[in-house]
């Protein structure tokens, strides 16, 4: 029986976890703790940290002493380690540095269980997958706990893991297969914000209902070291109780911290340019680390004017070739706050750059650095679709975008006070412009831990206890079906998306699809293709829409490649059957296909868990 309820903030930068008992009484965070995590901090030196970064430094054979990659759980432990000193020692060996994991994970455009990662390293580098990187994360994380509580096995427990309100069924799917990978078969989905804003209610306890009333939005903005995420949550009354209800969530924006870090280090870079010194790739890397040390500086010392920078040279007088520069204050100030933060109307949306026709193969990182105008869309976009939505916890009438009344910042960028005040300045811009009262900050998170404790504290929820944000599927899904129609040269049948599952569909309920005449391919290799949809409230199970492809309400997701079993008689035939769709308490849509007069009983399955 689970002892602890356990959360695990599974990072594109670091990883962090909480716990604490669930026979707790209240569950309030004074018994919570942030799990110590052992790791390899330089050759032969282990040491505590509470963060874990999500690098992954492929070592050479000969590149380490024997032993000194070695871990309490693990003497014998050599090619490969994670943390502290494969981020730190990668920087400067970046063709063997895995990062960004998490961001590959939900890359639809390579094959995430391929040995993909280092992107574009060596031929004498042998890769990982973006899966099986995930995997080994989550399983230092399991020896972590297990060696600090061997009575009480990491896989025992009530665990939380989370991810971006914003990943894809694909995304989500491939997060549990890395947690079976690493040994941990049972763990329950969370979205980040969500685990954000359950981390500020446990924090307050029964103080928050001062904070936030029934009619309050709450916006969360959670933007770590890769990706930016919002969300907006209702606070409603049910019965005279306050209840909370997400209502929305953002597309993924592969737009972060990481990305600051880079543009930091090429404008110090234009700088030595113009000073006569050319760096190579091997020390921009490691300019691009320096950045990120001295943005940190700077930040937390608000006095400074600058922050020191040196770089190792290159050649056999590595003293001597040192390069020393600094990141001034100002060019904080501009490349940051006004380059990632700019004031803009609310009218302002992001803009896409012209492309050529070929592009270099990466990770699909937002084309607008402008992470407030990226904002705007999604606030403007959300509207709209409330607008239409008869029931919508949340009113619209007379706004262009939605209204938020509460603000909840989360990710390590908004340690930089200057990057929140700027959010905050920019949001009660338009509010004001449209007659509508400043938005009201939510005080108190934890921006690099949040996430964590939040997961820890869900897990002592989906006990019984405390409050549950509710909302079901965050998006509505759809499967698609091939017209039918005439053989015409060059030509394929248009494809149409049916309704199987409509937006805020809970976990535990099943819709039959009106009988309409669909036939099932069986007996041969077929693909089935599905699609979802952040914006369309309307649809009800088996709404039939012409002119998916193309259309930017609707974002295509991984297919189901599959052969379904048949008969001698029936394979490669068509199936006459009807079609049944359930969202399980474990968050899995099951789409099932019955004979129409016959027996035949197949089943597709799509992770879509975005509450839990």
């Amino acid at each position: 029986m689970a002892r602890y309820s356990i959360g695990i903030d599974l990072g594109t930068t670091h990883c962090a976890v909480s716990y604490f008992p669930l026979d707790h009484e209240r569950g309030r965070g004074t018994e919570q703790t942030m799990l110590g995590i052992p790791q390899v901090t330089s050759p032969g030196t282990v040491e505590e940290r509470t963060l874990l970064p999500s690098f992954l430094y492929l070592a050479n054979a000969q590149e380490f002493p024997a032993g000194s990659l070695a871990l309490p759980w693990d003497p014998q432990r050599s090619g490969t380690v994670l943390g502290e000193f494969a981020r730190t020692h990668g920087s400067k060996v970046p063709m063997r540095l895995v990062a960004s994991a998490k961001s590959w994970l939900c890359h639809a455009g390579v094959d995430r269980m391929g040995p993909i990662l280092p992107w574009q390293a060596p031929a004498d580098v042998q890769r990982i997958s973006p899966l099986e990187a995930s995997a080994q994360y989550l399983g230092h994380v399991r020896a972590a706990w297990n060696q600090r509580f061997p009575e009480a096995a990491l896989a025992e427990q009530e665990v939380v893991l989370t991810v971006p309100a914003s990943f894809d069924a694909t995304a989500r799917d491939l997060t549990l297969k890395a947690a079976q990978q690493a040994g941990l078969p049972q763990v329950v989905l969370l979205e980040e914000p969500q685990a954000a804003l359950y981390a500020w209610t446990e924090a307050m306890g029964e103080n928050f209902r001062k904070h936030v009333r029934p009619g309050a939005v709450i916006l969360v903005v959670d933007v770590g070291g890769g990706t930016s995420d919002f969300s907006l949550i209702a606070v409603t009354d049910q019965g005279g109780e306050v209840q909370l209800t997400r209502v929305a969530v953002g597309d993924h924006i592969l737009l972060g911290g990481d990305n600051m870090d880079l543009a930091l280090a090429h404008t110090v870079n234009q700088r030595l340019v113009a000073a006569g010194k050319k760096l190579d790739a091997w020390q921009f890397n490691a300019l691009t680390f320096a950045c990120r040390q001295a943005k940190e500086q700077l930040f937390n010392h608000p006095e400074l004017p600058s922050a020191p920078i040196v770089l190792p040279g290159r050649g056999s007088s590595l003293i001597g070739g040192t390069i020393k520069t600094e990141l001034l204050r100002d060019e904080l100030a501009r490349v940051l706050t006004d380059g990632f933060f700019p004031a803009t109307p609310v009218t302002e949306l992001p803009q896409t750059a012209r492309r050529t026709g070929l592009a270099q193969m990466s990770l699909p990182y937002a084309q607008d650095a402008g992470i407030t105008r990226h904002l705007a869309a999604f606030l403007t976009r959300q509207a709209r679709a409330l607008a239409s939505t008869p029931d919508a916890p949340v009113s619209v009438a007379g706004q262009s975008f939605v209204h938020p009344t509460a603000i909840l910042f989360n990710g390590g960028v908004f340690k930089a006070t200057a990057l929140k005040d700027r959010v905050l300045n920019v949001l009660n811009g338009w509010l004001a412009a449209e007659g509508g009262q400043p938005v009201r900050e939510l005080e108190g998170a934890e921006y690099d831990l949040a996430v964590a404790r939040g997961a820890a504290y869900y897990g002592w929820v989906r006990q019984g206890h405390g409050l549950r944000i509710r909302g079901g599927t965050a998006r509505a899904y759809y499967v698609g079906v091939e017209s039918s129609m005439p053989a015409i040269p060059g030509m394929e049948p248009p494809l149409k998306a049916l309704c199987v599952a409509p937006f805020g569909m809970e976990e535990g309920t099943q819709a039959d699809v009106p009988p309409q005449e669909f036939g099932l391919v069986v007996g041969e290799p077929t693909r089935f293709r599905f699609f979802a949809s952040s914006v369309r409230r309307d649809d009800r199970v088996g709404t039939l829409l012409d002119e998916v492809l193309g259309n930017d309400e609707f974002e295509e997701i991984a297919p189901i490649e599959t052969n379904l079993p048949a008969t001698e008689a029936a394979a490669g035939q068509l199936v006459p059957v009807n079609l049944q769709a359930t969202v399980t308490e474990l968050g899995t849509l099951e789409l099932r296909c019955l004979e129409h007069g016959g027996a035949g009983n197949w089943k597709l399955e799509l992770n879509v868990r975005m509450k839990e």
